[in-house]
């Protein structure tokens, strides 16, 4: 079921798809991709929004940076002085966080128009990003389909093709707070990462690998998430073809639980320290999937390069549960 949700100053219109199974209700917006809400119910059969986001449009185009609940690409994360090499020539990004590329650019992924159509239990977002779109090479014909299991999970499954060598790396970045409002430091999380890629000052990669063995990094066992988080995690399964479960979050208050499932090799996890009004610093947590910050100029790290004749496929699966 769509809806009119907006229009943008040019205007474009935008709507919003409402998906609804087992007790979840979830929708998604053609501008960004975004899912602007997530409702299921506690431990009590209480429903609340579990993710943040504005009630309009003008919200989301008034406050772009928090990147709530969007599809982020074609880079997701950062692209160290906003260039990177491949094959013999050198690529000039978009710099959109000092002299780096964070999150596709100046107007990447979350910032675009998506074509939506329906499909069984859920709906398919697409659009073509034309080459040089914020540097990046490459005609890529993306497609992101959202739909809901027969659980309640959301799962978001990514599907792109190249016409030229290009590097593509796509997330969503949705905040979730499984209480619905306040502080989300209390949730616990546990999540399958023995490593983490270590940044330096301006959150670049430093290109080593660190064990969170005895550091405040560790989340092997579950504990509280706390604050002062925005660092890639080196799951320990690596890349695989079916999404495996790799992060669990409990919110002892509500009961409910998020379960995270992905073939992706890393994950984001961001607390949100520097969220604005109308929300509060530590309002949610991000849990993006992803392969790691900066690959493009780490040779060590897991390939985002994607070739003509090459299928790229992603999924993560966001499973809600009661405990």
């Amino acid at each position: 079921m769509s809806e009119l949700f907006g229009t943008l100053s040019d205007g474009t219109p935008v709507h919003r798809w409402t998906l609804e199974r087992a007790g979840v209700r979830v929708r998604v917006l053609s501008y960004g991709g975004i899912v602007q809400s997530a409702e299921v119910p506690d431990r009590d059969g209480h429903t609340a929004d579990v993710v943040l986001g504005f009630a309009d449009l003008d919200g989301y185009v008034a406050h772009p940076e928090p990147y709530f609940g969007a599809l982020v690409g074609r880079y997701a994360n950062r692209i160290a002085g906003g260039r990177f090499p491949l094959d013999g020539r050198t690529y000039a990004l978009a710099p959109n966080e000092g002299p780096n590329t964070l999150h596709g650019g100046t107007r990447g992924f979350d910032k675009r128009v998506w074509d939506v159509a329906a499909v069984e239990e859920g709906v398919r977002l697409s659009r073509v990003s034309p080459h040089g779109e914020e540097g990046f090479p490459g005609r890529l014909e993306m497609s992101v389909t959202y739909t809901l299991d027969e659980s309640g999970a959301l799962r978001i499954a990514y599907e792109a093709v190249t016409d030229a060598p290009t590097v593509l790396n796509p997330t969503n970045h949705s905040y979730f707070n499984l209480s619905g409002s306040g502080h989300a430091g209390g949730h616990e999380l546990r999540l399958a990462a023995s490593r983490i890629t270590p940044v330096d000052a301006g959150l670049i990669p430093t290109g080593g690998l660190d064990d969170v063995t005895d550091t405040r990094f560790d989340f092997r066992r579950a504990r509280k998430v706390g604050s002062g988080y925005d660092h890639n995690y080196v799951l320990d399964k690596g890349v695989t073809e079916a999404a495996e479960k790799v992060a669990e979050l409990y919110d002892p208050a509500s009961g409910r639980v998020l379960t995270v499932a992905t073939t992706e090799p890393g994950l984001q996890l961001y607390t949100a320290d520097h969220l604005g009004e109308p929300f509060a610093p530590g309002d949610g947590i991000a849990l993006e999937t992803q392969h790691f910050p900066d690959s493009p100029n780490q040779p060590g790290f897991p390939s985002t390069v994607l070739r003509p004749g090459e299928v790229f496929r992603s999924e993560t699966v966001y499973g809600f549960s009661v405990r």
